[in-house]
């Protein structure tokens, strides 16, 4: 079979000998849209992680039988289309989960200890010329005994769960579905969750529910020592309304791996807070550990090994 991997940029330095081993195998560091159509023409796989397949795409493919999209999410394929012209879709589900999980925790400790301020003062040969042992330049403050409250508890939401609760947090969530009720954890209105949590991250997909379910409005809720975590999609929380609470300071910090628009337009307000300390921005990497990476390219394999029943 012919094999195309239009983005394999997404995977980084993974190894792909297990899908190079199925079949005729190509791969492209990344595909332009105009490119994409005669990149997959004679293809009978497509391994797509970004680079959208549209209807008109599809159309002039003869020979495809199987996307599999070296992702989650699946909204970078036309499914209704994909489906009335017989071409099946797999997803790869779970492969990081933990990468997520433990982003969302390197960013809660980052905010929450001030490790960024803190590092930059020693750096800066501040503390060389300190007369005390001690800086407390900004107050450090512990998850234990605290409220960690999240949107969404899917795979990633149970798992921030498990680790909070092995840090001494107690854990409330709040379902965006409205049919996870029963995950073991206290379930809130989103407007209680963020008046009582200490800490809120966000693990949900975005749909018509989720976007903008975090605004302005909801962000003066929280308390004022509160941070707030989004690792799911950018457009679930309301950038401007957000650089607005912070430099009003009605939280205490924030930290995002998700934006709007990806990669981020230049004029993004977040980019210009008054105190950058209180933000913490880093380029849609958290599902991307080296060990992520790997389960997700053998994951595909799979997905290509199951369509045709190989063994």
């Amino acid at each position: 079979m012919k094999i195309v991997f239009l983005d394999e940029y997404s995977v980084n330095t993974a190894d792909l000998s297990a899908l190079k081993a199925l079949g005729d195998y190509t791969g492209y560091y990344n595909t332009d849209p105009d490119e994409t159509a005669v990149r997959c023409r004679d293809a009978e796989v497509v391994i797509t992680n970004k680079t959208k397949m549209t209807r008109e795409i599809m159309a002039l493919c003869p020979t495809l039988k199987l996307i599999c999209i070296a992702a989650t999410g699946m909204n970078n394929v036309d499914l209704d289309a994909a489906r009335e012209m017989g071409i099946e879709v797999r997803n790869a589900i779970g492969y990081s989960t933990d990468s997520v999980a433990e982003q969302t925790f390197a960013f809660a400790l980052s905010l929450l200890r001030h490790l960024v301020a803190n590092d930059r003062y020693v750096k800066s040969g501040a503390y060389t010329r300190s007369r005390t042992l001690f800086h407390f330049g900004a107050p450090i403050r512990e998850l234990h005994g605290k409220r960690w409250g999240i949107v969404g508890m899917g795979h990633i939401g149970r798992r921030v769960a498990e680790i909070a609760g092995v840090f001494g947090a107690t854990v409330a969530y709040h379902s965006t579905s409205g049919r996870n009720l029963d995950a073991g954890y206290a379930q809130l209105p989103l407007d209680e969750l963020l008046r009582t949590s200490d800490i809120v991250s966000i693990h949900a997909p975005l749909s018509r529910v989720t976007y903008n379910l975090v605004d302005y409005p909801q962000i003066v809720q929280m308390k004022e020592t509160a941070i707030l975590i989004n690792v799911a999609r950018g457009k679930i929380v309301n950038e401007a309304g957000l650089a607005r609470a912070l430099n009003e300071n009605r939280i205490a910090g924030a930290a995002l791996d998700v934006f709007a628009s990806e990669p981020m337009e230049p004029g993004n307000p977040l980019l210009t807070i008054d105190d950058p300390d209180k933000l913490i921005l880093s380029p849609h990497m958290a599902w991307a550990s080296v060990e992520a990476l790997q389960v997700l390219v053998d994951t595909v394999a799979q997905n290509i090994r199951d369509h045709y029943r190989i063994r």
